[in-house]
Parts: structure tokens; sequence; C-alpha cells
């Protein structure tokens, strides 16, 4: 807000102004009437905006003296007769109510001037402050961003590792499966010459050998290129995954190890179960992983059957379940809760990472992984995923 007029200032705007009324006034008042004393009403109006306060009041009594002494009977005196005594009432009032609504609208519109200079101040500070916060929020974003990365690629790098981890548990299981069809092919080559050496040649046997063959050199195939494209550090491809032949799949590959520890393997697989995107070989590692798990869980177990069962559903949301249910040793209560924390592990040869990276995955996936113990002996590791009617919408 602009600063008020100094006393000086406004007394001597205030003596200029009534002197040059009172010179014109006594100029022109033989060409115009001066009833109205419009130049003094002029210099009130002036002292009072220009002058503030100081000017105003002077200007009005200046000019109420001038006009009484001047222009009031008896001309150049003091005194008042009764006939222009109210005039100068009259002109003394207006000049009063003249001055004080100048000087009043003079002070409203320089609080108002202040205040709107006061508001866009404040306007462009917190404009300044808003673009100041913007911008760290911003590269809090981007550094945000980037840890999400960092992170995205660590974990993807230590899920790569953990497959690798448990490539040694599945040695054998490989080698049983690649040898079983091998041996499936020598058999029937050799049943092939047979049939072709005989007297007179056996086609019809030879063909179906020759089948035979065909069909399990594709079966050892498959396996060198399931468990290759399981172990290889590859992108995430999401498609529509039959989890039932999954778990087949893993049924196969874990036939060995299944045989080696005594555990029966058996499956309870819903029918007509809705596909669900995913990535194929994530989701084999997550059952892989439940599946060994609970083979592992029942080393020491004696006395009762070591049965691992794969049981799939539809539950009532539309999900598909999965669980994986031992007879082992089952969950101490105290680590129920941290059997899927990172580093967390109960076996001395464990690294405590399979559980952690199957949950983080199936979170990835939309689904949950959890852990509960049985009524009667073992636990039972499960999970579900959305349909692939719910995973697109």
């Amino acid at each position: 807000m602009r600063a008020p007029a100094s006393p000086i200032f406004g007394s001597g705007l205030a003596v200029t102004l009534v002197a040059a009324a009172l010179g014109l006034t006594l100029l022109l008042q033989s060409v115009i009437s001066t009833a109205g004393y419009i130049f003094f009403y002029t210099a009130v109006v002036a002292g009072a905006w220009f002058g503030g306060k100081w000017g105003g009041w002077l200007a009005m009594i200046l000019s109420a003296i001038s006009v009484e002494y001047f222009f009031m009977a008896p001309i150049h005196s003091f005194e008042l007769n009764r006939e222009a005594l109210p005039v100068f009432i009259e002109f003394a009032a207006s000049a009063l109510v003249i001055g004080w609504f100048s000087s009043w609208r003079r002070q409203a519109e320089a609080e108002l001037r202040y205040a709107r200079d006061e508001l866009q101040r404040r306007v462009e500070e917190r404009t300044v402050e808003l673009r100041r916060t913007n911008e760290q929020l911003l590269e809090e974003m981007a550094e945000r961003k980037r840890a999400e990365d960092a992170y995205y690629e660590a974990q993807g790098e230590l899920a790569r590792m953990t497959r690798m981890s448990a490539m040694g548990a599945l040695a054998a299981s490989i080698s049983h499966e690649v040898n079983q069809p091998l041996a499936a092919v020598v058999t029937n080559a050799d049943a092939c010459l047979m049939w072709l050496s005989s007297d007179p040649p056996n086609l019809e046997e030879a063909r179906a050998a020759v089948d035979s063959i065909a069909q399990q050199g594709t079966r050892a195939s498959d396996v060198v290129r399931h468990i290759r494209a399981m172990f290889t550090k590859a992108a995430p491809e999401r498609t529509a995954v039959k989890i039932n032949d999954l778990i087949r799949e893993v049924g196969t590959l874990i036939e060995g190890a299944a045989l080696r520890n005594q555990v029966q393997v058996e499956t309870e697989l819903g029918a007509d179960l809705p596909a669900i995107m995913g990535d194929r070989v994530q989701l084999q590692q997550v059952i892989v992983n439940l599946m060994l798990n609970g083979i592992e869980a029942m080393n020491e177990i004696d006395g009762r059957p070591r049965r691992l069962v794969i049981r799939s559903e539809v539950q009532n949301s539309g999900e598909v379940l999965v669980a994986v249910r031992d007879s082992g040793v089952g969950i101490d209560p105290k680590n129920e809760k941290r059997i899927f924390d990172a580093f967390f592990t109960t076996k001395e040869q464990g690294m405590g990472m399979g559980l952690s990276i199957s949950s983080s995955i199936i979170e990835a996936h939309g689904g949950r992984l959890w852990a509960r113990r049985n009524s009667d002996c073992g636990a039972t590791l499960q999970f579900t995923l959305p349909a692939e009617s719910q995973s697109t919408s």
C-alpha cells in the first residue's frame, strides 16, 4: 500500500488549492453564479484525495473561512447575519461530507489496491512453492521408479538363481525322465529289427514299433526343452495356461524325487478349469517348489504313509485354487507367519528363498499364496489365481 501523504505536503497542497479556488471564484464571480462555490468544493475533494486527511481537513477549514470572509454578508468580515448563516452552514456541512467521502474513498481504494497486490504477491510465492514442490515430487517419482526397476530386476535375477539352486534336486528326476523314453526307444528299435528279420517280415508290428520310437523320442525332446526353458534367463511371457496340464508336467518332472523318497503322489484335479493368464515357467517354478517342499517335509516320517496330494478346483469367486498337501512334520506355529519371508528356512542346507520367490510370483499374477496346518498331520500350501476372464477385465 502506498504511504500516506505527509502533513507538510497535505497542508501545502490544501493552501494552494484553496487559494486557486478563491482566485477563480473572485475572477469569475461577475460571469457565473457563486452560489454553488464549485471551485471550493473541488479544492476540498482534491485536498482530501491527494493530501490525505490533513490536506482534506485543512482545505475544508480554509474554504469555509474564505467563503465566509469574501462572499458572505457582511463581506470582508468574519461576522454573519441571519440571512447568510443558513447558506454558510449548508456550505460547511457539504464541504465536510465531501471531504470525508473523498478521504474515505481514497483510503478504501488504497487498501483495495494493497490487498490486491498482497494477494498477487502471495499467489506468486505460492506458485513458486508449488512449482518447487512439483519438481521435488517428480524427482521422487523418478527415483522411486528407478528403485522399483532395480528391485524387479534383482527379484528376477534372484528367482533365476533360485531355480538354478533347485537344479541339483531335480537332476535325478531329469535323468530318470530322459532315460525312460530312451530305453523305450532302444527296446522298440530292437523289436522293430526282430519283426523285420522274421520270414516273412511282420511289417505291421515293425510299423507300430517305429511309431512308438517316434513318440518316445518326442517325449524325451519335450522333457529336455522343458527343463532348458525353466532354467534359462528369459523374459516372462504371459499366455493362457491350463493349470491341470502344468500340474501333470511338474508331476512327471518330480516323479524321480518322489520315488527316491518313497512318496506317493496323488492328484485330485478339477474338471473343466478355466485357463489363467500367466508366465508358464514362473508358475511351473511355484508348483515345483511347493511339491519339492512337501516331499522334503516327509523325509524323516516313519510309521505312516508318505502321501503328497495335489488338488485343483474353481472357487465361488471364479479363482482357480491349487493346493499341495503333505503328511510330513507340519508347520511350527511360531514359524507359520515367517515361512514366506526371504532367507528364512528350517532346513540345514536351505537358502530360505523358495517360498519367498513363489509368494512374489503368485502376487505378481494377482493371486495369493498361504499355508495352513492339517488337522491330522502335515501341512497344506495353496494359492489362488484369477481366471483368464478376470485377468483381462
